[in-house]
């Protein structure tokens, strides 16, 4: 048995048991991918999968432990390297982080840039995607970027609050609503089509519970997961924008009339979700305390470690960050 066998094993089984998919993830040939499993197999003395003819269609009972295993033994190994690479002062690497679109465009360009001018050999690779897929990439990420509107994210990592904010409208500046100071109420707002997140849609989204708390039902014409998308058919007039108040830009967007969000709607907090006992290298910590200046990065660490008890100071407002 080998660590390369189990790195295979494991995914396969993220790649929903495509063997082509799990090749490409491990950058490894087909054949040679599934010769390892066979060896693999042949000395654990059952099958890991379950198969239909040359198909993998699931994992067998005994597969499904072992599988278990192979991820806390290869997070791990990761852990020991990363420590080790940490210890002898080590500055190159690769650092992955999972975040959504509306952070990856709008919040870590400058500190990405900040990183890279520090650590000149560390690599960035960034998945940008929605909340439930960054979440599903922890176990090989770094850390992942989302936000939520309430409690910190369901998750068996530790959530590191960075900073709050709040949501804005977009609309043409012909719109009725562009003349507008003051935020309009959810009711008032429920008589124009929508064009918002994909998780708007969502029956448990603040958005949501907001407008069902005031008694009335928003219209959502569209969603998207790309604030710059929002936008975009924000000015062919299918809607009023409902989007981060850090993806709009008074250059930019200088065509279009920013105007503030019903106060009903709950302020949202970004957080970084590190996985639990995991050992980051010095310069994800580094983006980390980049993103939360106002966290004391030897607390971060300690936590991160389990040796200290999270508690973390108030997250500041993204304008005054």
């Amino acid at each position: 048995m080998t660590l390369t066998q189990l790195r295979y094993l494991v995914a396969i089984a993220d790649a929903g048991f495509n063997i082509t998919q799990a090749a490409e993830r491990v950058h490894a040939s087909q054949p040679g991918l599934s010769k390892q499993l066979k060896q693999l197999e042949d000395e654990l003395g059952f099958q890991i999968f379950r198969r239909r003819g040359r198909s993998l269609e699931g994992v067998s009972p005994a597969g499904a432990r072992v599988i278990e295993s192979a991820r806390r033994i290869l997070a791990e190994v990761a852990n020991i390297r990363s420590f080790a690479a940490n210890e002898r002062g080590e500055q190159r690497g690769r650092l992955l982080l999972a975040t959504t679109h509306t952070q990856a465009r709008y919040v870590l360009p400058p500190a990405i840039a900040g990183l890279t001018r520090q650590y000149p050999q560390v690599s960035v690779d960034l998945f940008a995607a929605g909340d439930a897929e960054v979440l599903a990439r922890l176990d090989e990420a770094d850390f992942g970027l989302l936000s939520t509107a309430g409690p910190p994210p369901a998750t068996q990592g530790v959530a590191v609050p960075l900073y709050r904010w709040r949501r804005v409208l977009l609309v043409p500046k012909a719109h009725p609503l562009a003349q507008r100071t003051t935020p309009p109420s959810l009711a008032e707002l429920a008589m124009y089509p929508l064009i918002s997140y994909e998780s708007s849609t969502h029956p448990e989204s603040s958005l949501q519970r907001a407008f069902a708390a005031a008694g009335v039902s928003p219209k959502i014409a569209m969603t998207a997961r790309d604030a710059n998308l929002i936008k975009a058919y924000v000015r062919t007039g299918l809607g009023v924008g409902l989007l981060a108040e850090m993806a709009v830009s008074g250059r930019e967007d200088a065509d279009l009339q920013v105007v503030p969000a019903p106060l009903e709607l709950p302020e949202c907090i970004t957080w970084a979700v590190v996985p639990r006992d995991r050992v980051l290298r010095e310069y994800a910590l580094a983006l980390l305390h980049a993103l939360a200046p106002q966290i004391d990065r030897r607390d971060l660490r300690r936590v991160l470690e389990g040796s200290q008890p999270p508690d973390w100071p108030e997250p500041p407002r993204w304008q005054v960050r």
